[in-house]
């Protein structure tokens, strides 16, 4: 879809499984099940969807999905399924990894960045050799001195090696990376985690990771428990939500089984997001 200049399309890089009551924290099931129903291991069903941006000059890629390094322990646990992955949606888009430009990290969890290395012939390497990656220096720091609260959900080989081979740049809070597209901090979900604000000839899309990962999540106490500073979260949501609804902006959604983008409403002062795309 077109935003102002910006042609914005959310890819895949299939799905995977996490527990429900995690990924929704304080709300009892009998709420969440009605929006994703869970299985009989009470997991419900995510996407993984990077966001390919494409202006006249550069193919940036925001997030890069969970790529190919996961082993078959995990891949049975979250029951991961890459029958359609990342490569499969950019050569749609009559593109490869060797067209991207840029890579923009939302925060340096697994399901995120995975997709972000590979390996060849045994030695791990940026999977899209001519992108600059831009990651937060904080968020940095955070992944790689890990406490016992975050440390399953970083994965070093999926972000040391773009250290090693020079790839990284490093960015504070609140950063303009282009003109028209910024990271904006939220913090909550990690300390540093952040959105992708992209502003062009008057209108606005955003790319809310895992501030609001499903359009479940577009109530403001709909919060995971996976969140490290959830309060953080609903002060975000609250402000984010405001201007979105008031602007109609168009919002990405990463894991959403089904919907990919879209608007939301008020419905007097109940929410609903209208798909678009």
């Amino acid at each position: 879809m077109k935003v102002g200049r910006f042609d914005l399309t959310s890819l895949s890089d299939g799905t995977f499984r996490l527990d429900g009551g995690a990924m929704f924290g304080v709300i009892p099931k009998p709420l969440w099940e009605r929006r994703l129903p869970a299985d009989d291991r009470n997991r419900i069903t995510l996407g993984l969807r990077p966001l390919l941006i494409r202006t006249d000059r550069e193919a940036i890629l925001i997030d890069g999905g969970v790529g190919d390094q996961m082993g078959p322990k995990d891949a049975e646990i979250y029951a991961l399924d890459r029958a359609r992955h990342l490569d499969h949606s950019l050569a749609a888009q009559g593109l490869n990894a060797d067209d991207i430009d840029l890579v923009i990290a939302t925060h340096l969890h697994f399901d995120h960045v995975g997709g972000f290395t590979t390996r060849v012939d045994g030695v791990l390497r940026p999977r899209f050799p001519r992108a600059r990656f831009i990651i937060n220096r904080h968020e940095w720091h955070d992944a790689t001195h890990p406490h016992e609260r975050n440390r399953a959900s970083y994965v070093p080989d999926t972000f040391v090696p773009l250290l090693d081979a020079g790839v990284v740049d490093f960015v504070d809070d609140d950063t303009d990376v282009r003109p028209g597209i910024r990271l904006e901090r939220t913090g909550g979900h990690t300390m540093h985690h952040h959105i992708v604000r992209l502003d062009s000839e008057g209108r606005t899309a955003l790319y809310v990771a895992d501030l609001m990962p499903t359009t479940a999540h577009v109530d403001e106490p709909w919060i995971m428990g996976y969140d490290l500073y959830p309060v953080d979260t609903l002060v975000a949501k609250k402000r984010i939500l405001a201007e979105a609804i008031a602007g109609e902006y168009v919002i990405f959604f990463e894991h959403d089984p089904a919907t990919a983008a879209g608007v939301i409403r008020l419905d007097g002062r109940r929410k609903r997001v209208e798909p678009i795309g």
